[in-house]
């Protein structure tokens, strides 16, 4: 699975949609971003570290990076 079909899955699971998604990032953090931007970034592979991060704020999670078990 690639990174777009990652956050999809995770939006889905997190009970939100990409519209509603967007519109609390909108408020959260002051833009004015449409779903068709978030949905080209993801497709494109353009998404920056910090918007994942604030995708995961707003959907109550945290991105953690762990070493891998040997």
């Amino acid at each position: 699975m690639g990174v777009k079909e990652d956050i999809k899955a995770i939006i889905v699971q997190s009970g939100w949609t990409m519209s509603n998604l967007v519109q609390a990032l909108n408020e959260k953090f002051d833009r004015n971003d449409t779903v068709q931007n978030l949905s080209n970034k993801l497709s494109r592979g353009t998404l920056k570290y910090k918007e994942a991060l604030e995708i995961a704020e707003v959907l109550g999670l945290k991105i953690e990076w762990r070493k891998n078990p040997d």
